[in-house]
């Protein structure tokens, strides 16, 4: 009988804790960012604190990744060429998926919760599988919805509608505007989301990120040079609320959280993944009730319960528990039927 070695047993527990931690990074941490984002923007301004985030988050990853390079080849000579950090990185596609995710993705967020409530922000982010299953469908994988999917989608749709028809009197001075910004994200951190799962790989995620991060950040300076942010941003008056946010936007939104999404797309699947956006709008509801005092009425819970329900179906559309148990009792007959096998020999 062939035994399983306690190599390969550890190692596959050392994945499944992996897995589960970087679950729990995009679950907790990416639900928090919003309320980071609205304390960081009350003294600095949205594109050049979303730029600051991105660009010093890709600059400390890019040089931990040159140390990490020149342990591994123990030779700093042969390292010297920093395009060695992005061997085998597709650099064109990583800048595209740094635009539409961290550039505009995540600066029309920023930008937006100007005007809108953090949670409530977060609540029509959750809608992005949604708009991935309809570009997945219309552009990539060519794969037809289930019925189960499109109830799922219509369903959140509904939710979403329901939030855009009362932002106002959620927020009481949410502007068309800032609505229009948050549909753009999530348009485009959608289609940032299958560009970068095509293109991301196992062996240079790590790399593709920094290379990502680093052009998301550069395209939000350029908005907050269009935007003429400069203009208006006194850095003595920065207050150290702001600071602290900006670092725990860098070191956990950035640094550990887009690292863990990006690990996960290489070895999970992609509606797996994006159960995150489950999880994130309830954080960032309680958050910013309890810290910002923002403002959640019986429209904004019915319109919460829609959504989520809606994400959910679209998310286990694949999902049957029968025919799950179905497998799971072919497999143990397999296996009794191989064991008893072994034993008559």
């Amino acid at each position: 009988m062939s035994e399983v070695s306690p190599k390969s047993v550890g190692s596959a527990a050392r994945l499944s804790f992996a897995v589960l931690a970087a679950f729990a990074g995009i679950y907790v941490i990416w639900g928090t960012t919003y309320l980071a984002i609205a304390l960081a923007i009350r003294t600095v301004p949205p594109f050049i604190s979303g730029a600051t985030r991105y660009l010093l988050a890709g600059a400390l990853m890019y040089l931990w990744l040159r140390v990490r390079d020149a342990r591994s080849t123990k030779d700093l000579a042969a390292n010297a060429n920093p395009s060695g950090t992005f061997a085998g990185v597709n650099l064109p596609m990583a800048a595209l998926c740094g635009v539409l995710l961290s550039g505009v993705g995540n600066g029309y967020i920023i930008w937006a919760q100007q005007g809108i409530p953090s949670g409530i922000a977060a609540l029509m982010v959750a809608s992005v599988p949604i708009l991935v299953l309809i570009l997945d469908w219309a552009f990539f994988s060519k794969r037809a919805p289930t019925a189960q999917a499109l109830a799922g989608t219509a369903i959140a749709v509904a939710g979403v509608v329901t939030l855009v028809m009362h932002t106002h009197s959620l927020s009481g001075h949410a502007g068309a505007i800032y609505l229009a910004a948050l549909l753009v994200a999530v348009l485009a951190w959608s289609l940032g989301t299958l560009l970068q799962k095509q293109h991301a790989r196992k062996d240079n995620v790590l790399s593709f990120t920094c290379a990502q991060m680093l052009a998301g950040g550069a395209f939000q300076l350029l908005l907050a040079l269009v935007n003429r942010e400069w203009r208006q941003f006194d850095a003595t008056a920065v207050s150290a609320g702001s600071i602290a946010a900006i670092a725990y936007l860098v070191v956990f939104g950035s640094i550990v959280g887009l690292n863990c999404y990006l690990w996960l797309l290489t070895r999970v699947p992609a509606p797996k993944v994006t159960t995150y956006a489950l999880v994130n709008p309830v954080v960032a509801l309680i958050l910013g009730a309890l810290v910002l005092n923002e403002q959640v009425t019986g429209m904004a819970i019915a319109a919460t319960v829609l959504v989520l329900v809606g994400v959910a179906l679209v998310l286990f559309q694949d999902f049957n528990p029968l025919r799950m148990l179905q497998v799971r009792r072919e497999r143990l007959a397999l296996c009794a039927a191989r064991s008893a096998q072994l034993k008559s020999k």
